[in-house]
């Protein structure tokens, strides 16, 4: 019977404890999916790659219209583009497979990350711009 009460003892204190973790934040989720799909082509400081890959660092379609970023992460790009006055050539792949939520985390990571200080994008945005061109 003793055995018993401290196998639900422990049982008990593990799920208290596994409860009062904090949830991770958008933030903490974004900076996971942007560490998997994105730090190989924008950096490890989302200083991107010079006439290839754009910088995250504080350029106007991060900081800017948050319609135009998310559908820029939905359909990718296979044209040559220009931000803030440079040209950058390298493709960027469609991620249409990553979830409303996961693209509104890494994209609130971004625009909060790099010396940028833009507002969240929440999956709600991220619902309407997709179905705006589905």
């Amino acid at each position: 019977m003793k055995k018993l009460s401290v196998v639900i003892i422990i049982i008990t204190c593990a799920v208290c404890a596994a409860s009062t973790q904090p949830a991770q934040t958008s933030k903490q989720k974004g900076s996971a999916i942007y560490k998997k799909y994105c730090l190989t082509c924008h950096q490890a400081d989302g200083s991107g790659v010079p006439r290839m890959n754009p910088p995250l660092i504080k350029t106007s379609y991060i900081t800017g219209d948050k319609s135009k970023l998310i559908k820029w992460v939905l359909q990718g790009s296979v044209e040559k583009v220009a931000i803030d006055g440079q040209n950058y050539s390298n493709n960027m792949p469609p991620q249409k497979n990553l979830t409303d939520q996961q693209i509104a985390d890494v994209l609130t990571y971004i625009r909060s990350s790099f010396g940028n200080k833009s507002p969240a994008i929440t999956s709600t945005d991220v619902k309407t711009v997709r179905a705006s061109i589905n």
